[in-house]
């Protein structure tokens, strides 16, 4: 069956699926597609934080073991409806505007099309199409799809694609993303008192040292990794006194510093010097980190990206993707039309002519690791 890539990304990107809302209207669309391509569809669903329906897509077409897959998703980032028309798309010069086209719904378009050429009695293995929710804001819907899928878990594939835009070049590795929360507490009460504890001059020596650690960040290269552009961890810091007016000392104040982990990176010590800084002060401190993704650039998929693509190399991204929930399961590569510099931006786009050589190039990889 074939497939028109660029209606279909139309019609996905016409439908608001931002992250803060349920994706059920976009995933019943996808699900329908998928099966009248031919897909096995298993539909797996949960309720957010804020009770909002999520529902991730597990499409399979064929039998066996060892196969390939697909991975996207279907959330996006908000459409900013006050500046543009983010769920019109358009098509001009070229280009195809609005909300995901870029990230990710033309490469989500891309990868069922490409399923779609295929028949199932000519794969020798299954062929996987993944598409999550929630990616933008956590990805708890691939966290589901590897524990809790039944298609995913009995007839995991070997290979597989995170279709994220990367110019159609292949990608092997992308930095993670670790947090440290550093919280003060001091005591409310009127400033013409003068019997208020302010947290925000409980947590100012902590935060002088953190500007010093900024710079260590950025000019001590063991904290950094040279394969990545750029090569450092992207260390920020935000506060939060609850928006405490002038005239009460703050009760409770909240320093939120991020980070971007890369391979060999010292990621850990990151996270140590940040703690016992709070502690010495008397603060107390919370972390988490997601590691970050890496894969050989000789791995036989990276290599079957670049013949498929016909590129020179592959590269790395600062970027996270769902990879980081997948990639215990499987050898993974990131590969996708589109230019990350276009993604959550006023007026996204994603060039057409990449968008349906990508699915030659899907179809190629196909070929190579199903029949």
């Amino acid at each position: 069956m074939g497939l028109d890539v660029v209606q279909l990304t139309r019609d996905i990107v016409a439908i608001n699926s931002v992250s803060q809302r349920s994706n059920k209207e976009v995933s019943d669309l996808l699900e329908d597609t998928l099966k009248d391509c031919d897909f096995e569809v298993e539909r797996l669903e949960y309720l957010d934080e804020n009770g909002e329906q999520k529902v991730s897509l597990v499409g399979k077409k064929g039998e066996g073991s060892d196969g390939f897959g697909l991975f996207s998703h279907s959330d996006t980032v908000p459409g900013l409806e006050g500046e543009w028309d983010p769920f019109d798309p358009v098509i001009q010069d070229g280009r195809l505007f609005g909300r995901g086209s870029c990230d990710m719904k033309g490469p989500l378009a891309a990868t069922i099309a490409a399923g779609a050429q295929v028949n199932a009695a000519d794969l020798k293995k299954p062929l996987f199409v993944v598409i999550a929710a929630d990616e933008e804001v956590g990805g708890f819907g691939a966290r589901q799809v590897a524990e809790e899928s039944e298609f995913f878990n009995a007839e995991r594939p070997k290979h597989g694609v995170i279709a994220e835009p990367t110019r159609l070049t292949p990608v092997y590795a992308h930095k993670g993303g670790g947090r440290v929360l550093v919280t003060a507490r001091g005591r409310a009460a009127h400033t013409s008192t003068d019997k208020g504890v302010s947290a925000n001059f409980l947590i100012a020596p902590f935060l002088a040292e953190m500007a010093e650690l900024a710079q260590l960040f950025k000019t001590d290269e063991s904290f950094m990794n040279k394969e990545f552009n750029p090569p450092t961890n992207g260390f920020n810091m935000v506060l939060d006194d609850g928006g405490c007016r002038p005239n009460v000392a703050a009760a409770k104040t909240v320093c939120t510093l991020s980070f971007r982990p890369m391979p060999n990176d010292r990621s850990d010590d990151v996270i140590a010097m940040i703690t016992e800084t709070a502690e010495k002060y008397g603060l107390e401190a919370s972390s988490n980190k997601g590691t970050p993704f890496y894969v050989s650039p000789d791995a036989e998929i990276v290599q079957a990206g670049l013949k498929a693509t016909g590129a020179a190399k592959a590269g790395t991204v600062p970027f996270g993707t769902d990879a980081h929930a997948f990639k215990h399961h499987l050898d993974l590569v990131i590969l996708g039309p589109g230019d990350i510099v276009q993604a959550h931006t006023v007026g996204e786009w994603i060039d057409i002519a990449q968008l349906s050589e990508a699915v030659g190039v899907y179809g190629q990889m196909i070929e190579q690791f199903c029949m």
